[in-house]
């Protein structure tokens, strides 16, 4: 939910939540499109990330991601995912050149 009155709104994200949520689907994605082209088989994904923001000047210092597959692939095509999400992800780069972006891949 967004709100743009002043007071804003407790049940609604903040703008560096919207961010992190952002990159989440862009990982999201990013797995949906790769996965049948290098013939990826998985059940699930699940996608945590944190980051830690800098007052002054304001921006995302730092974001930390996680991201956990449902898939019984071997961990050559685990790393083959994950280079692709972080080669093709649109949020994934257009973050990475400001803020020190890091995560990881792992199977469930």
């Amino acid at each position: 939910m967004l709100d743009t009155g002043a007071a804003g709104r407790p049940d609604a994200f903040n703008p560096a939540e919207l961010l992190l949520a952002a990159l989440s689907a862009c990982i999201v994605k990013g797995i949906e499109r790769v996965a049948p082209i290098i013939k990826f088989g998985f059940h699930g994904v699940e996608v945590r990330v944190t980051g830690v923001r800098q007052d002054a000047p304001p921006k995302m210092a730092r974001i930390d991601y996680e991201i956990i597959v449902d898939t019984d692939e071997s961990d050559r095509k685990l790393e083959l995912l994950h280079e692709n999400v972080r080669k093709y992800g649109t949020v994934y780069n257009t973050v990475a050149p400001g803020t020190d972006l890091t995560g990881s891949l792992r199977r469930r």
